[in-house]
């Protein structure tokens, strides 16, 4: 017969092995818990990397907005300022040439005026002679006509430019009232030197004529 000892060991037995299997499961889950604690953390830092990186490129985007905006602009502003500047520059250069032009039309109109004023205060009636008077009236008068052709000339040229006021009132000179002048003189001229050498001879002819009708 089975004594009451062996169902004790028996009981015994169960009980252990029971406590065995107890301790396994515990030692095995708490590497799963580790594992699983550790799989959070990580998803955790790289769910943080992903926002960082969203919020790197969000950033990079506006400045990429941002860089193109003032691209825009500054080629907006380049082809008006392009305009702007060659249209001035066309202006100017057109200014430049207009003025330059005026420059060589005024130094070349200054060296015929000097040269016609030398000539006209080079003349000096009184010093000719009677036998000169002809021929040096008509090339005096001559080199008058000729500085009032280029004096009109001149007036005539600059009328609608800014340099008109050089020239006064801008009247021309009239040559005919000038020749008429000149030719007045002339014959006055001759006329009192006429008289000067013929007035003995008209004297003598009136005393004789009184002499005769006083008979």
């Amino acid at each position: 017969m089975p004594t009451l000892k062996e169902p004790r060991k028996q009981q015994l037995k169960v009980n252990s092995n029971q406590m065995e299997m107890s301790d396994g499961s515990l030692s095995g889950a708490a590497p799963i818990t580790d594992d699983f604690e550790g799989k959070l953390v990580a998803a955790q830092h790289k769910l943080e990397q992903l926002q960082h990186q969203q919020e790197q490129i969000e950033q990079q985007k506006a400045e990429l907005e941002e860089l193109t905006k003032r691209k825009e602009d500054f080629l907006d502003g380049q082809v008006n300022m392009t305009e702007r500047l060659s249209s001035c520059l066309t202006s100017i250069d057109r200014s430049l040439y207009e003025m330059r032009q005026d420059m060589e039309d005024l130094e070349q109109t200054r060296k015929c005026f000097a040269e016609h004023q030398q000539k006209i205060d080079s003349i000096n009636p009184e010093s000719w002679t009677r036998e000169q008077l002809q021929q040096e009236l008509t090339k005096s008068i001559s080199i008058l006509d000729h500085a009032e052709d280029e004096y009109d000339e001149a007036i005539a040229y600059f009328a609608n430019g800014s340099h008109s006021n050089i020239f006064g009132n801008g009247k021309k000179v009239s040559k005919i009232s000038a020749k008429s002048t000149a030719e007045t003189s002339e014959f006055m001229t001759m006329f009192k030197q006429g008289m000067a050498f013929n007035l003995p001879v008209v004297l003598l002819g009136i005393v004789a004529l009184i002499l005769f009708f006083s008979k």
